[in-house]
């Protein structure tokens, strides 16, 4: 059986401490217990990678052979400001991967799916093609069971991740293809990484989000995807691709810093074991991504929208 890495192991161990040697702090937002983890023993589960909706179960592997290796070479030439496009689809192809088939991406993935299920349920009882429940249930209709928690409809979390294994290049053209700042940090506070390495960031947008991708201890890359693109050709040459690196002051790294701790599923890695770290993840521990999804009626239908932004939640223990 398969132990896949949802987040590659070449990411983590560009944050490795000079202190542990082939290690890297980390700690868990559920717990607060702290670890030294080595790479090849975190953010991997059994028979990640394998998806049995899919003609062959194992196609992602194949996506991932061109990218893993490229990863570094991708980061040192983002870091000299000389991208080109084979590190652009290393980065834009983590960044892909990440978003489809880590476990947070399958749990946020999986709430749309909910949401139209919920509405086809909805619109099949009011044209009366659903039986009334049992008097075991009181009575109620199946959308006042499914709003008071009585019934759930439950999503198999591989299915999402085989749509986004579906359109993975479709995902790397919007990114690679859109325009990117490279972060350069040389301040004593360097960034963090997580079990979902793609921080979101409100874009003053409206229903769009940037994502911070943390490369590395000294860079991340702001990725502002152009929605525009999502109807577009598949384009893996990225002649729309741009991108402007910057430094950024200690305040910048912190609010970074932040949004990936929020945006993290459960574990939070980093480099350098400061004395501020822990209380700085319990501060910014009860967040995680979430789909928010509305429906809202338009005549005999609903009309579903599900934006994907961080939200306070209990802290959750393991």
């Amino acid at each position: 059986m398969a132990l896949d890495h949802y987040v590659s192991q070449v990411h983590l161990k560009n944050f490795y401490s000079p202190a542990l040697g082939e290690r890297l702090y980390a700690m868990r937002k559920s717990t607060l217990k702290a670890f030294t983890p080595r790479a090849q023993d975190i953010c991997r589960i059994a028979e990640g990678s394998t998806n049995r909706f899919l003609d062959d179960p194992r196609t992602i592997e194949d996506f991932l052979r061109d990218v893993e290796p490229a990863y570094n070479l991708a980061v040192s030439r983002l870091r000299e400001g000389k991208p080109d496009p084979q590190a652009v689809y290393a980065i834009a192809g983590f960044v892909a991967y990440v978003t489809s088939c880590a476990p947070a991406a399958m749990r946020i993935h999986a709430a749309p799916l909910r949401g139209a299920l919920e509405n086809t349920a909805a619109l099949l009882e009011g044209r009366g093609d659903l039986p009334a429940a049992p008097p075991e249930l009181g009575g109620k209709s199946l959308t006042e069971l499914l709003a008071d928690g009585t019934v759930q409809l439950e999503i198999d979390e591989k299915y999402p991740q085989a749509l986004g294994i579906n359109s993975i290049l479709q995902r790397v053209s919007i990114f690679g293809n859109s325009p990117w700042e490279v972060m350069h940090n040389t301040t004593d506070s360097p960034f963090f990484t997580s079990d979902y390495p793609v921080a979101l960031e409100a874009s003053g947008r409206p229903g769009l989000v940037n994502w911070i991708v943390p490369l590395a201890p000294d860079l991340a890359v702001r990725i502002r995807p152009d929605v525009r693109l999502s109807r577009a050709p598949v384009d893996l040459t990225f002649p729309r691709f741009s991108c402007e690196g910057r430094p950024v002051s200690r305040s910048e790294v912190m609010q970074v810093n932040r949004l990936i701790v929020r945006s993290a599923e459960d574990c939070v890695f980093y480099r350098d074991q400061h004395g501020w770290v822990a209380a700085f993840i319990e501060k910014n521990r009860a967040y995680r991504i979430e789909s928010v999804v509305s429906r809202i009626p338009t005549g005999r239908s609903f009309f579903t929208s599900a934006s994907q932004m961080i939200v306070s939640v209990p802290v959750r223990t393991a």
